[in-house]
């Protein structure tokens, strides 16, 4: 790889670094090839990206981000889960992907603002994506209104029975 090469390697890096609310270091070594490329494949319809990249390189893209304290962290084989705008769905495809693969391993990450360790990026997993909470919150919003209703329409339904009710005890009157 030449000098152009690996600065366009590390300003394509860096940018989608300085972008990303999720990035989940991982060990790989033992992986195969093919392991490696399901792992890829598996993070393009959430939105994430799946690379491995030189340490040298990865820390030179860290310059100027705040995931800068993920530097210390480059040491080894490591590769670099990048999540697009849904952490918790990168998240939820990295632990699916450990699961088939144990030689994949979380060595660290960052998540809002801070340095997360193994046991956090499994939490992130366990959070709703970005869909379950849009739909919760619809669901939220959708609730209040119709409860709304339900009491304004209570004293026309209440008076309806009443109504009914009074009818039918005069008719039986009548017949009876």
């Amino acid at each position: 790889m030449n000098r152009e090469q690996k600065a366009a390697v590390v300003e394509d890096l860096h940018s989608r670094l300085s972008d990303a609310p999720l990035v989940i270091l991982t060990e790989w070594i033992g992986s195969t090839v093919p392991q490696l490329d399901a792992v890829r494949r598996a993070c393009e319809p959430s939105g994430a990206s799946f690379q491995v990249v030189k340490n040298t390189l990865a820390r030179r893209a860290l310059e100027g981000t705040d995931k800068g304290i993920l530097e210390d962290h480059f040491r080894g084989n490591v590769a670099v889960i990048i999540s697009g705008d849904d952490p918790a769905a990168a998240a939820k495809v990295f632990r699916d992907q450990a699961k088939e693969n144990k030689k994949l391993v979380a060595k660290a990450g960052f998540f809002d603002g801070d340095l997360v360790d193994a046991k956090d990026v499994a939490a992130l997993a366990d959070l709703p994506s970005r869909e379950e909470l849009l739909v919760m919150l619809l669901q939220t919003l959708l609730a209040a209104p119709r409860q709304v209703m339900g009491v304004i329409r209570a004293p026309a339904r209440d008076l309806l029975y009443l109504l009914n009710n009074y009818a039918n005890k005069l008719e039986q009157e009548q017949n009876g």
